[in-house]
């Protein structure tokens, strides 16, 4: 179906039932998010130096670089929602993490000696970020699915990829408490490949079941 029948069919039938689309959208994000947040502290909870550990830079950083990710992808992710919205609202929304990200690792890599990059990057904690962020992301990713199924994206597969970047943006967010790996080359390296496993499983899944 072209988008202009899609507009022409909408505007011709009734008022659909139910909550409207921006409610469900919200809703999901907040119940994906609070399932997410009583797993993770069922599971491990915040690191037990959390207390002495707030107020370091590279502590409270981290949280800048994952919120900075959940909030902008969020609200593009609504606006791909619409079958007439430009890709490009992903992309502008990726400037802030991706920005802020890299220029926390260059700063990094001028502070710290060069003989120190490659413990700083392996960390200590790099299978537990790779598993835990993708495990805390399933709620929220499932939770928005369901809800954009209401939508009519133009393209599904990008989408779902887009929710998986909210969803790993949350998942993060949490993870964060818990993990000691404070280092932003650490953060860079881990928790990307981590947030790129749940954008390819959303756009998987959001290719197939976000179709119109």
């Amino acid at each position: 179906m072209k988008t202009a029948d899609l507009i022409a069919a909408l505007a011709a039938d009734p008022k659909p039932q139910g909550p409207p689309l921006s409610r469900r959208f919200v809703l999901a994000l907040a119940a994906g998010a609070l399932i997410s947040a009583c797993l993770f502290l069922g599971m491990v909870g915040p690191r037990h130096d959390i207390a002495r550990a707030l107020g370091t830079i590279r502590f409270d950083w981290k949280f800048v670089d994952t919120i900075a990710l959940a909030i902008p992808t969020g609200l593009a992710t609504w606006r791909l929602l619409r079958p007439g919205a430009e890709r490009r609202w992903l992309a502008i929304a990726l400037a802030a993490p991706l920005i802020l990200l890299g220029g926390s690792v260059a700063m990094e890599l001028m502070m710290v000696p060069p003989d120190l990059w490659l413990a700083r990057l392996i960390g200590s904690n790099a299978l537990h970020c790779l598993t835990l962020i993708p495990l805390l992301s399933i709620a929220p990713l499932a939770a928005l699915l369901l809800a954009m199924r209401a939508g009519a994206p133009a393209s599904p597969p990008l989408a779902g990829a887009a929710a998986g970047l909210v969803s790993a943006g949350i998942a993060a967010t949490l993870y964060a408490t818990n993990c000691t790996d404070d280092s932003p080359l650490f953060v860079a390296t881990w928790y990307t490949l981590a947030t790129m496993i749940v954008v390819a499983v959303g756009a998987f899944i959001g290719g197939r079941v976000l179709r119109w």
